[in-house]
Parts: structure tokens; C-alpha cells; sequence
């Protein structure tokens, strides 16, 4: 077993001003997907060009911060905001939801639509392949910050936690909902697919990945288990992501097949 190396959670000190590593994940998701996202479009197979991706980048982080915290305190600290309306706020004291960040860049990027006068889903598709890389990067942020850790387990791999053994679930879906769905998606964006077709699988993979990684992953303190003495947040938010994903790469398909009979 492995023990936990207890990293400081700040990466440089400048007087009152403290920098977090998981602050600078967040950096490191939009630079990677700013640098991606000016390659995708100089290949010309797509309607956007580098001065697009300028636009996409300033709402999407708009709609990650926003969303993302907006998120987390309607879903996972909703006591909180009642009791102290001004938590909201207060960003510094950590507190993000992928849920919320989802909503929020959805929203970011159907204003950036309505904006130069693409279609929702043809932003969508072009987008997700580059997202798992701020979504692996923020789960390597919660593993240094030491929060969100899975359940007790013999696992060879399992980090000493305060003396239990325990599942590291922050590197489980930084290398699922981060390395693996980069790759697939990304792959699969690499030839002409239909309209929601990637949107589609984005949805399905890290339905799929975050359920299953919930079922060894502690649930939320202040929430504990929803239903059946297993069923956590992080589930139920994410089952949606499931039946939305299946019907978007059906309709792309069938939309597809249906197009080519016509013509």
C-alpha cells in the first residue's frame, strides 16, 4: 500500500496572496484546451477559426466558474447558501460541481451560438473532445488537496489516509474522465461523425465512468447516501447524462441514415 504524501495544497506564497494547485488545474484545463481547440480549427475541417476559439475559451471559463460553483452550493450545500446567502461568494473556500460547470458552459456556449451564428450542437461537438483534460486536471487537484477520497479497501494501490487504507478515487476518474475519455473522444472526433454524435458519447462516457467510480468513492458528508443505502449525489446527477447521451447519438445516426436516403 501506498502512503499519502500529505502535499501542500498551495503552490506559492506571495505574502496575503496564496496560489492553489488546484486553482492552477483549472489553468492547466484551459490552456490545453485553448492550444487543442486553435489546432482543430487551422485544419479547416471545422466552421471555427483561432479568433473563435478566443471567444470559446473567455465564456466557457464564464460558464465553468459560475456554473461550477452555482452548482455546488444548490446541490451539495444548499443548507449552507440558505443559512449564509454570501457563501456564494466566497470562491477562495473551494466548492466546485462538474453538474453545475456542465449547465453553466452549455449555457456559455449556446450564447456564443446565438452570438456568430453557429449551430448549439456543432459548438458542442467541437468543444467536448478537449474537456476531459480540465476534468482529469481538476481531479489530480482534489487528490493534492487530499478531499473526496474513495472507501476503505486491501487494494494494493490504496493510499494510507489518517491510518485507514482507502480507494484513490480523485486518480480513478482523473484517468477515466480524464486520459481515457480524451483519447476515445478525440479519436473518434478525428473523422467527419453527425451532428451530436461526439456531444453524444461525451455524455455517455463520463455517465458511465463517474457512476461506476461512485460506487467506491465515499459519499458527501453533509449528504450521505440518497437511496438504497448506496445511491449518492454524484449518481443520481449523473444518470440524466446517460439517457441524454443515448438519445443524442441516436438521433445523429438515425438523422444521419435518414439524410442519406433522402439525397
Amino acid at each position: 500500500m501506498l502512503t499519502y504524501p500529505d502535499i501542500n495544497p498551495i503552490a506559492v506564497a506571495l505574502g496575503p496572496v496564496k496560489i492553489r494547485w488546484y486553482g492552477l488545474m483549472y489553468l492547466v484545463g484551459f490552456l490545453a484546451s485553448w492550444v487543442l481547440l486553435r489546432r482543430r480549427a487551422r485544419t479547416g475541417r471545422w466552421a471555427f477559426t483561432v479568433n473563435h476559439v478566443e471567444d470559446i475559451i473567455f465564456y466557457g471559463v464564464l460558464g465553468v466558474m459560475i456554473g461550477g460553483r452555482l452548482g455546488s452550493m444548490l446541490f451539495y450545500n444548499f443548507s449552507s447558501l440558505l443559512a449564509d446567502p454570501l457563501s456564494l461568494l466566497r470562491v477562495w473556500e473551494g466548492g466546485m460541481s462538474f453538474h453545475g460547470g456542465l449547465l453553466g458552459v452549455l449555457v456559455a456556449m449556446w450564447l456564443f451560438a446565438r452570438k456568430h451564428g453557429f449551430g448549439f450542437w456543432q459548438v458542442v461537438d467541437f468543444i467536448a473532445p478537449v474537456t476531459p483534460i480540465g476534468l482529469g486536471a481538476g481531479r489530480i487537484g482534489n487528490f493534492i488537496n487530499g478531499e473526496l477520497w474513495g472507501k476503505a479497501t486491501d487494494v494494493p494501490w490504496a493510499f494510507v489516509v489518517n491510518g485507514t487504507p482507502r480507494h484513490p478515487s480523485q486518480l480513478y476518474e482523473a484517468l477515466l474522465e480524464g486520459l481515457v475519455m480524451f483519447v476515445v473522444l478525440w479519436a473518434f472526433s478525428s473523422r467527419p461523425r453527425p451532428t451530436m454524435a461526439v456531444s453524444g458519447l461525451f455524455a455517455l462516457l463520463y455517465g458511465s465512468f463517474r457512476i461506476g467510480v461512485e460506487f467506491v468513492r465515499l459519499p458527501d458528508a453533509d449528504i450521505g447516501y440518497i437511496a438504497f443505502g448506496w445511491l449518492t449525489m454524484g449518481q443520481l446527477l449523473s444518470l440524466p447524462l446517460l439517457v441524454v447521451g443515448a438519445a443524442l447519438v441516436y438521433f445523429a445516426y438515425s438523422r444521419k441514415t435518414k439524410n442519406e436516403a433522402i439525397s
